[in-house]
C-alpha cells in the first residue's frame, strides 16, 4: 500500500446528572414515554433562560484532570447555529474558543479540547419513509465532547482509545457510555496521504457509529475507499459521511460545514465561567484509581497475570470482588488460584468470605476439583456457606493413605492386566488405575495421594 491514514476522533457522551444541562427536567435515557422529560427551556420557548447545570460542569472538569487536560481558568459558552428538526431552539448551546478542557493525552494520543454541550432530541423514521417523528426527551442532556488530534494511524488504535475512555467515563461515574443506547457516539475523521507525504489529505468524518467494532470497520472501509478513489483520478471531498451497519459501508450526506457556517457566538443568556486553581484541586481530589492505576497496582500487589489483570479491570465488579476474596484469604499465595476461578466461574450470589473459605479447602486438598465446581455452581444458587454443601452432598476429599488402601487393594486386584503393564514398564497405565480408585470412592479421593499409594503398592 503506498497510502497511510490520519486519522482524529470526535466522542460525544452523555453525563450522568439527575437533570438537564440546562433546565430542572429529568435526565433520565431509559424514559420510554417520548416527550416526556421537556419543558419551556429545553423546547427553546420565547422569553425562557437557561441556567448551568453545575454537576455537569464539575463532571466534564472530572474527566479532563482524568486525560491530564489543562483546565481552562476563563470559559464560556456559545451559540452555534444550524437547523434540524431534532433541534427545538434552532441553534444549540456549545462551547467555542473557550472550551473548559484543553490538551491532554490518553493511550499515546493527544487530546486537542473537551467542551460540554446540549444533546439534539431523537429522530425517529416511520418505514414507510412518508414522515419522520421527533422524540425531545433527549434535548439538552449534558453531551461531553472530546476531540483528539490527527495522531490515529490504524482502526486497532481507533478501538483501543474509544475502550480506554468508555471505561475512564465508568469508573468516574461521569456516564454509563453504552453505545447502543446512544451514551457514547464515536465518528471518525479520516484522511489518506502517500507515505511519507507532509500535508495532510482532504478529511470526511463519518457519522452513525453506534459500537467499537463499527468505528474500527468504518475507518477500514473509509481507508479503502479513498485509496480506491484517488487511484481513479478522483478527488476527495470535505463531506458527512453515515455510516451503514447493515452493508458495512459509508454513504454522502452532505458537505461538511465550517466553523462560520455555524455563525457562532458568544451565549448572551449565560454568564462566563472561571475556575480557580483550589476549586480544581478540589475536584482532582474527588478522582477515583483509574483503570491506567488499577493495572499497575494489581500486578505490583497481588501478581496476577496481564490476562486476569485486564478482565479484573474492564470488568471492575470482578476486580473489587477478588480484592475482597483477597483481603479474606490472607495468604498471597493463593491469589493467582482465587483469580483464576473468578475469571472462571464469574461468581454473582457467594460472598467474599465463602469463596474465600472455599479456595483454602481447594489449596488444601480438602476438595477435588470436580467437587469443587458441583460446590461452586451450588454456591452461586443460593449463595450458602461451603461448609453446609460439603457436608450436605458428602464431598469432602479423602486424602488419608490409610483411608484409601483398601480401595486402592481392591483396584490392583480386579485390574490384573493393567497392573502386569505397568509393573512390564507401561508408566501411561498408572492413570488408568487412579480412574478406577477415583470411581470407586465417587471422585472423592485425593488423587496425588492415590497414585503415590499404586506405586508404591505395584513396586
Amino acid at each position: 500500500m503506498d497510502y497511510e491514514p490520519t486519522i482524529g476522533l470526535e466522542i460525544h457522551a452523555e453525563l450522568k446528572t439527575r437533570t438537564k444541562m440546562f433546565c430542572s427536567c429529568k435526565n433520565d435515557p431509559d424514559e420510554k414515554r417520548p416527550n416526556t422529560n421537556v419543558c419551556p427551556i429545553c423546547m427553546g420557548h420565547p422569553g425562557t433562560l437557561p441556567t448551568i447545570n453545575s454537576e455537569a460542569i464539575r463532571q466534564i472538569v472530572r474527566v479532563g484532570l482524568a486525560l491530564d487536560c489543562e483546565i481552562s481558568e476563563h470559559s464560556k459558552f456559545d451559540r452555534k447555529s444550524y437547523f434540524y428538526p431534532d433541534l427545538p431552539k434552532g441553534y444549540q448551546i456549545s462551547q467555542y474558543d473557550l472550551p473548559v478542557c484543553n490538551a491532554g493525552m490518553l493511550v499515546g494520543v493527544r487530546l486537542e479540547r473537551i467542551h460540554m454541550e446540549e444533546d439534539a432530541g431523537k429522530l425517529m423514521h416511520a418505514s414507510d419513509d412518508q414522515h419522520s417523528l421527533v422524540d425531545y426527551n433527549r434535548a439538552g442532556l449534558p453531551l461531553m465532547e472530546l476531540v483528539t488530534k490527527p495522531d490515529i494511524t490504524s482502526s486497532e488504535q481507533v478501538g483501543q482509545f474509544a475502550k480506554e475512555l468508555q471505561l475512564i467515563l465508568r469508573y468516574l461515574g461521569a456516564s454509563d457510555a453504552d453505545m447502543e443506547k446512544g451514551q457514547m457516539r464515536v465518528e471518525v475523521n479520516i484522511s489518506i496521504k502517500k507515505i511519507g507525504e507532509k500535508e495532510l489529505g482532504t478529511k470526511v468524518e463519518v457519522k452513525n457509529i453506534n459500537s467499537m467494532s463499527a468505528a474500527m470497520k468504518a475507518a477500514e472501509y473509509e481507508f479503502k475507499r479513498q485509496v480506491e478513489a484517488l487511484e481513479k483520478g478522483e478527488k476527495i471531498i470535505q463531506e458527512t459521511r453515515g455510516w451503514d451497519d447493515t452493508n458495512n459501508t459509508t454513504y454522502s450526506q452532505r458537505t461538511k460545514e465550517g466553523s462560520a457556517d455555524y455563525r457562532y457566538f458568544p451565549e448572551p443568556d449565560l454568564p462566563p465561567m472561571r475556575f480557580t486553581p483550589e476549586h480544581v484541586e478540589t475536584i482532582r481530589a474527588t478522582l477515583p484509581e483509574l483503570p491506567s492505576q488499577r493495572r499497575v497496582r494489581f500486578k505490583l500487589e497481588y501478581g496476577l497475570t496481564d490476562a486476569q489483570i485486564e478482565i479484573f479491570t474492564v470488568t471492575k465488579e470482578f476486580g473489587d470482588f477478588f480484592e475482597e476474596v483477597a483481603s479474606e484469604l490472607g495468604d498471597p499465595t493463593l491469589n493467582i488460584l482465587a483469580a483464576n476461578y473468578i475469571v472462571t466461574e464469574q461468581p454473582s450470589k457467594i460472598s467474599p468470605e465463602n469463596f474465600a473459605e472455599l479456595i483454602k479447602k481447594i489449596a488444601n486438598k480438602e476438595l477435588s476439583s470436580t467437587a469443587a465446581k458441583t460446590v461452586l455452581d451450588e454456591m452461586a444458587v443460593s449463595g450458602r456457606d461451603p461448609d453446609e454443601i460439603i457436608k450436605e452432598k458428602d464431598l469432602g476429599q479423602i486424602s488419608d493413605a490409610g483411608d484409601l488402601a483398601n480401595a486402592v487393594d481392591d483396584v490392583i486386584t480386579a485390574n490384573p492386566k493393567p497392573v502386569e503393564q505397568y509393573k512390564a514398564g507401561k508408566v501411561e497405565v498408572l492413570k488408568f488405575l487412579v480412574g478406577k480408585v477415583m470411581a470407586a470412592t465417587k471422585g472423592k479421593a485425593n488423587p496425588e495421594v492415590v497414585m503415590e499409594l499404586l506405586k508404591q503398592k505395584l513396586t
